[in-house]
């Protein structure tokens, strides 16, 4: 892409064109973003990209709305917001744009539009409701960019342009951090794969650092691990394994007598020396050697074939 203008509409922002902005302005550093809703910025034409304004979707004339009656929708009927149909025709390229392997491209844009996409897309549709956040509500993303805008006294010619370009400075960081972590859980489970044949029947698993571990547990059909230990700094750390992604529930927990206690009181209960630290939700130890936490793996194994 080498465009000159990025047009999408004046007055109040929302999510969608912001997040379509983070990905169009990468792809076109050098474009001028136009608000405006004037016909001859809203025609398309060689030198631009208009997106959620224009009340049509037209890809090859550059033109990416969906307010139009006839607006587009996904195969499985959901609708698109800008945002979504941003992402589906440059996406991928914007990701090449953040030197994500080509090798997890496909992978990542398909996860990163399940996960942070559609959701924008259907709020942004009113096909979901705020409501569902329940308590979080006014912490979803789309709310909090929202927060952003100027207020309603606020009559300066030029503050809603002011609050949209503050706005999608923050909203750049959401996607890119999202995208990063996507990208670096990718690393992990090969990595994590690696250390799982390594380990065997064992029902520990050690890593050489802390990483994300559970879908490579899982896509590997590890069922038979219960902890993961690894070193944090100059200490040791034993983890239980999440059963999901909505839960706290674990395959195991850690020994209830653990829970709470800190130094001479769990190396009392455990029997551990150099025993540091159990948290009171008995998902986490801290030990001050690799020997005193798989001293603990090994108790918290036993204890959770005891409990069955």
């Amino acid at each position: 892409m080498s465009l000159s203008y990025l047009v999408t509409h004046s007055g109040g922002f929302h999510a969608d064109e912001l997040l379509s902005s983070v990905v169009l302005t990468r792809l076109n550093p050098k474009a001028a973003i136009v608000r405006s809703r004037e016909e001859s910025w809203i025609t398309p034409a060689a030198d631009r990209v208009i997106y959620d304004v224009g009340r049509a979707y037209d890809p090859q004339a550059g033109i990416f709305d969906h307010h139009q009656k006839d607006a587009p929708l996904r195969p499985d009927g959901q609708p698109y917001s800008s945002f979504g149909l941003i992402w589906k025709h440059f996406g991928l390229e914007y990701l090449r744009a953040l030197s994500v392997p080509e090798d997890d491209l496909e992978d990542i844009h398909a996860s990163f539009d399940r996960s942070f996409v559609l959701p924008i897309d259907l709020m942004d549709n009113g096909a979901v409701d705020p409501s569902v956040a329940g308590p979080l509500a006014d912490l979803t993303l789309p709310s909090l960019l929202e927060t952003l805008k100027p207020s309603f006294d606020d009559d300066a010619p030029e503050a809603d342009d002011r609050a949209f370009d503050a706005a999608l400075s923050v909203a750049r960081v959401f996607v890119e951090a999202s995208l990063r972590r996507k990208t670096a859980k990718r690393r992990a489970e090969t990595m994590v794969q690696a250390s799982i044949v390594q380990a065997g029947a064992a029902q520990v698993l050690e890593l050489e650092r802390g990483m994300p571990f559970r879908s490579a547990v899982e896509k590997a059909g590890a069922d038979h691990l219960l902890f993961v230990v690894h070193p944090r700094g100059s200490d040791w750390t034993l983890t239980t394994i999440r059963v999901g992604d909505d839960t706290f529930d674990n395959r195991a927990d850690l020994p209830a007598a653990w829970a709470g206690l800190t130094d001479a009181a769990l190396e009392e209960v455990s029997g551990v020396a150099g025993a540091k630290f159990c948290h009171n939700g008995r998902f986490i130890a801290v030990a001050d050697s690799r020997e005193a936490i798989l001293k603990l793996a090994d108790l918290a194994v036993a204890e959770a074939l005891r409990q069955g």
